[in-house]
Parts: structure tokens; sequence; C-alpha cells
């Protein structure tokens, strides 16, 4: 019953949803981008999928290693934190009694049943209470390193694979129309979507994911189009 009872809250979707989509709207603008780019400079048709296939394979590998190398900051950062509490709560377990009552009665509770909370929660798992509520920092939001790493190089994949679909199945000559309004129209999807998942407004996520998308687009074939006939 409790189960079935439990709310749902948007704000429980914040970390994942924003891990994934911008891995996948990375994946579709960064892609797209380069395959107008090249395509602009007049390159072949193979080409033009081979430069696309090189930046889904290097864009996965850097949003792998970059969210790795940033979530395994943030865990070191957690352990020490937690080390340190570790360490005071042997030190001076009744100061650390009245540090965490003092955290609830600063929530709303008044003192003597602020102090009761804290001495049930200590009881129950003293670390665990200090990491919650003094420091933040709960077991659904630890930081995981490898996960986050693999989620973003997923995503980043996903995305990437929509434009490349697109391009091998173009004719060379609508390559760049037809490359530009289906990563729009992807992006305006993800857009779409995550901003449902978020609670927010659809067509205002929608939008503001396409105008930056064509905006973005639009520079890098003017650059690849300039240094076409230049080369």
């Amino acid at each position: 019953m409790g189960a079935r009872m439990r709310e749902r809250h948007h704000v429980g979707r914040v970390g994942w949803l924003r891990a994934a989509v911008l891995g996948a709207n990375d994946g579709i603008l960064s892609t797209s981008s380069l395959l107008l780019g090249v395509a602009a400079a007049h390159a072949t048709h193979g080409g033009v999928l081979i430069a696309g296939v090189a930046g889904l394979v290097g864009g996965a590998m850097s949003m792998a290693a970059g969210e790795y190398v940033s979530v395994s900051s943030q865990a070191d950062s957690e352990r020490a934190d937690l080390e340190r509490e570790r360490a005071e709560l042997k030190a001076d377990d009744a100061g650390e009694h009245k540090e965490l009552s003092a955290i609830y009665v600063g929530r709303g509770l008044d003192p003597v049943l602020a102090k009761r909370v804290a001495e049930q929660l200590m009881a129950h798992d003293a670390l665990g209470a200090h990491a919650r509520d003094e420091l933040g920092i709960s077991e659904r939001l630890r930081a995981r390193p490898i996960q986050a790493a693999l989620a973003s190089a997923a995503s980043f994949a996903v995305g990437a694979a929509m434009p490349l679909i697109a391009t091998i199945l173009s004719p060379a000559r609508d390559l760049i129309p037809l490359l530009s309004g289906t990563s729009l129209a992807f992006l305006a999807i993800l857009g779409a979507a995550a901003a449902r998942a978020g609670g927010a407004g659809v067509l205002i996520g929608a939008a503001r994911v396409t105008f930056w998308g064509a905006l973005a687009m639009a520079l890098t074939a003017g650059i690849g189009s300039l240094v076409g006939t230049i080369v």
C-alpha cells in the first residue's frame, strides 16, 4: 500500500534527465554539425560518413571520460567528507548530537523534539544521519563515476546515430537540406520529450533546443563552405 501511494515528483528525475538529455543533445548537434560542415566543404558522400562515424566514436569517448573524471572528483569529495564525519563522531559524540539537533531546530522542530529525533536517528545510523542531513549525501544521490560515464557515452551514441542514419539514407545531392531538416526535427522531439518528463512547457523546450541547434549547424555549414572554396 505504501509503495503504491508514494508520490513521484519531477525533481527526482533531474539527475538522470540532465545527463541523458545533455548526452543525446550533444550527440545529435555535434554530429549533425560536423556532417554538415564536411558536406558543405564539398566532400564525397563516403567522406562525410567517415567523418560522422569518427565524430560518434570520439564524442562518445570524450563524454564518457569527461563525466567519469567529473563524477570521480565528486565521489572523492564525498568520501573525504564521510571520513571526516566518521572521525568527528568518534571524537565528540555529544557534540555531534547537538549539531544534528540544531539542524532539525533550524528546519522547524522544537528543541525537545529535535533532540529526541537526533538521538533516535543516531542510534539507528549515526553516520547516515549526518551524511544525509548535514552533508546532503544520500544513497540515491551518491556519485557513481562508472555509471555516469556509461550513461553519457550511450546517450551521446544514440543521439549521434540519428543524423548518421539520415546521412546514409539521403542521396548525395540532397544531403544538406535533408540532414538539416531531420536533425532539427530530432532536436525538437528531444527538447519536447525532456520538457515533458521534467514537467516544463513542451513548446518552449522544443523551441529553445531547435533554435540553438539551427544556429550551430548554420555556423558550421558556413565555415565548411568557406573552407571548401579556399582549399
